[in-house]
């Protein structure tokens, strides 16, 4: 398989680099882009996941697991699996989280989960970072027990508006400008308002839920229809 031909190994592999680069200073440039609103999104995220008293939650591509804390916070007897791709990551999550929670070295496309593992699975900005979007969600599907729920926070193409030169501004010139001031690694700060521009627009990452095999499919937009949220509920 080829994707802007490199492989879609080659281009994992060049993901995970990144990611490994920025890891220290991730959740500082998540405050920063956006405001400090992705606190607040999360906090839905877990609120839409409905986790059962005692529920087992997959946090996945979960970088420095804020799901997974803000899971335990809402839900005290929860317990949520951290999953990522990504060592620098999970070590910088590791380092500064207080609250003891399960890590786990993981591939979206090929979760080493058993089937019905989970009565929730949530993620932020993993979606439009993966290979094969059909894979990814196949496999959330998998691990789901019947009932359970998806909940994935990622960025969306917002409709033309007034707003849209504000948001071309921010996303090509001040987004990169942090990276460069912030961390070691400016190109990753072109590659992610690329990757949000370039991903579905929510209305198609919701069908693309429905062909996978969930009902229940909703969505909500958000920060300006830049972001929004999907949820969606496996099949009894």
């Amino acid at each position: 398989m080829k994707t802007n031909n490199i492989t879609a190994e080659e281009k994992a592999r060049s993901v995970q680099a990144m990611f490994n680069r920025i890891a220290p200073r991730y959740d500082l440039m998540n405050r920063l882009m956006t405001g400090g609103q992705d606190i607040g999104w999360r906090k839905i995220v877990i609120r839409l996941a409905e986790i059962p008293e005692g529920g087992r939650v997959l946090d996945l591509g979960a970088g420095t697991g804020d799901l997974s804390r803000e899971a335990l916070r809402q839900s005290p007897g929860c317990r949520p699996i951290a999953a990522d791709f990504t060592l620098g990551m999970m070590l910088a999550g590791k380092k500064e989280n207080s609250t003891s929670f399960d890590w786990s070295c993981a591939d979206a496309l090929n979760l080493p989960f058993p089937d019905q593992s989970f009565d929730a699975v949530v993620s932020g900005f993993l979606l439009r970072n993966v290979v094969d979007l059909k894979q990814a969600l196949k496999e959330q599907l998998r691990v789901l027990k019947p009932g359970g729920r998806i909940v994935a926070l990622d960025t969306t193409r917002p409709r033309p508006s007034l707003l849209s030169p504000f948001i071309r501004f921010h996303m090509h010139r001040v987004i990169p400008f942090m990276g460069r001031l912030l961390t070691n690694s400016p190109e990753a700060y072109v590659y992610l308002p690329s990757t949000s521009e370039n991903f579905l627009l929510a209305e198609d990452l919701q069908e693309r839920f429905k062909e996978t095999g969930f009902i229940n499919c909703n969505f909500r937009r958000l920060m300006f229809g830049t972001i929004a949220i999907h949820w969606a509920r496996k099949p009894y």
